[in-house]
């Protein structure tokens, strides 16, 4: 058997309709010495789910394990066979196909519709140690191997998929993917599931992101045709929404470094055109705060106690200058005299 599976790991490369052959597993097996941690039920606590409920220990309970992300375990749980917090241990995966992938090798597809958040499948394959990683990745260099399976558990242990383990093997990367990665605690021990991170439809392709989660020295071509690829398996995915952003304040910034030159150019040139007007007050011919008037070219200010107001008008304001002092019509003569101005019946000679 041990001479057939060695065989098997050797035969990496498609072969036909077929996938490469490779030794299926249901739970992760350690190799050599790479240890695999357990618990004693008697040092654990119930969760106080109601075992009567429907679905107890579910998605919509308030299961203090599933919180932390932790398994019930069988002996211990009030629920027994009805706990829906035994996914890994019961493997309740849905409907999956390996399917061939043009350009890709092989895919993982869903075979049924797949809810968000739900449980798709455990990562499983050999344990190994750090040490034994490092000498089988060093072996793959040597032989050129383009496919690497191994995926971090903790910091002394990996999974290699690629000799033995299960259908989580064939699921591809994607820098858009539909699956994440989470740690759960069961029995005591470190697994690795993958779950949906948004409804995934009957007939789509299961994917997740390989950064930080797979291993490899040498950057490999991203294939995965999303929107965001970047570019290399590793790298970050591009982000559309950020990438807008900084093109806008990219613009923005140069608008207003236009508009600020503009403006310097504005004050340095000064206008042939511009209004200016006189410094004193046309009735009392005194200096101050006082209220000048907008129409045409007209340079007359006045003090509000010479024109009878007590605030500044609103908006827009002609001087009384315009207007017959004892009409209020437009002013057509002007007294050379006086600040008055008299309308063409009431002109004074």
């Amino acid at each position: 058997k041990e001479a057939r599976d060695a065989k098997n790991a050797g035969k990496r490369s498609f072969c036909g309709n077929k996938p490469a052959p490779y030794v299926k597993l249901k739970t992760n097996k350690p190799y050599g010495q790479c240890p695999v941690y357990t618990v004693d039920p008697q040092d654990l606590h119930p969760c106080d789910c109601d075992p009567v409920k429907a679905s107890p220990c579910g998605e919509d309970s308030n299961c203090i394990n599933r919180m932390l992300m932790f398994e019930c375990h069988p002996q211990v749980c009030n629920a027994v066979d009805k706990c829906d917090n035994m996914r890994f241990q019961k493997r309740a995966y849905p409907e999956m196909k390996v399917i061939r992938v043009e350009g890709r090798g092989w895919g993982l597809f869903a075979n049924q519709l797949i809810k968000k958040g739900s449980f798709v499948i455990e990562y499983v394959g050999e344990l190994i140690t750090m040490e034994e990683y490092r000498f089988r990745m060093k072996k793959n260099q040597e032989c050129k191997e383009e496919n690497y399976y191994y995926l971090t558990i903790d910091s002394s242990r990996m999974i290699d998929a690629g000799p033995k383990g299960n259908n989580a093997r064939f699921m591809n990367h994607s820098c858009d993917p539909n699956c994440i990665t989470q740690k759960w605690t069961v029995n005591g021990d470190t697994r690795v599931g993958l779950f949906a991170m948004k409804d995934i439809p009957n007939g789509a392709e299961l994917t997740f992101n390989y950064q930080l989660e797979s291993v490899g020295d040498v950057k490999k071509p991203c294939l995965c045709g999303a929107a965001n690829c970047s570019g290399f398996i590793g790298l970050k995915p591009k982000n559309e929404k950020e990438e807008k952003k900084k093109e806008e304040k990219k613009k923005q910034k140069k608008k207003l470094k236009a508009k600020q030159r503009l403006a310097s150019e504005e004050q340095q040139q000064p206008k042939e055109d511009q209004k200016i007007w006189e410094s004193a007050c046309f009735r009392c011919h005194e200096g101050g705060n006082m209220i000048r008037c907008d129409i045409g070219a007209c340079p007359k200010v006045y003090h509000l106690a010479c024109i009878g107001k007590e605030t500044f008008p609103r908006g827009k304001w002609t001087c009384p200058w315009h207007y017959c002092a004892d009409c209020g019509k437009l002013a057509e003569a002007w007294c050379i005299h006086c600040p008055n101005a008299y309308c063409r019946l009431h002109k004074r000679e």
